[in-house]
């Protein structure tokens, strides 16, 4: 996981420090069953604790699958949303908006890809990020060589015009729009090497709200 986040062979020191700490807070999220410790325990040795917790256990803890949109507004309502941000976020993002395109998957009748599609085109707006849509062979591929087990649509990634090898997921699973903000900020940053200004450090965690797997078809 950390060393998936941007899939490239040389990154700055500033990066290489960022995941540094951000791997010593993975084993406890382990325990905790989020998402992002869902992943580090298929990359990272765990700690006695967290091997109590089972692949299984975690993935339900992390994972919100939804049909209907009454489900995904109760998920959401439970997601924390962020209220501070450093002075430079509305200028970082409007500046770097041509250095950097924003891809999501989808599929069809997915109501959390749509609620994402939307928040998205709305920070299009704002600040002139370009937003487009994977296909699902794409998506599949691109979690494949990050080494991300795929836990369904919608998942989100921001990457270089210029280098589409480089890429840092900000979203697995629909969100709020001031946690896709946080986490654009920071992927800007990230991908610059340059440290990120006092108030937000650390991306907004990954809420899991995707679309229901479609029912397997009965064999006769």
């Amino acid at each position: 996981m950390v060393i998936a986040f941007i899939a490239a062979p040389h990154f700055t020191a500033k990066v290489r420090e960022f995941f540094l700490t951000f791997k010593q807070s993975i084993r406890q999220r382990i325990v905790q069953g989020s998402l992002l410790g869902l992943f580090a325990a298929n990359l990272i040795p765990a700690s006695a604790a967290a091997q109590r917790v089972t692949r299984e256990r975690a993935q339900a803890a992390a994972i919100h699958p939804v049909t209907d949109v009454g489900s995904m507004r109760r998920w959401l309502a439970r997601v924390p949303v962020t209220r501070e941000f450093p002075p430079d976020l509305p200028t970082t993002l409007r500046a770097q908006s041509s250095l950097y395109v924003i891809e999501m998957t989808t599929a069809p009748g997915c109501l959390p890809c749509a609620d994402l599609w939307t928040r998205l085109n709305e920070l299009r707006a704002r600040y002139g990020w370009q937003v487009r849509t994977l296909s699902g062979q794409e998506a599949l591929l691109r979690s494949g060589r990050l080494g991300l087990p795929w836990v369904g649509h919608p998942v989100a990634w921001v990457r270089p015009h210029s280098d589409p090898a480089r890429m840092i997921p900000i979203a697995i699973g629909t969100d709020h729009a001031p946690n896709l903000v946080r986490n654009l900020y920071l992927s800007a940053k990230m991908l610059t090497g340059v440290r990120p200004a006092v108030a937000v450090r650390a991306m907004s965690k990954f809420t899991g709200i995707v679309r229901s797997p479609a029912p397997a078809a009965k064999k006769r």
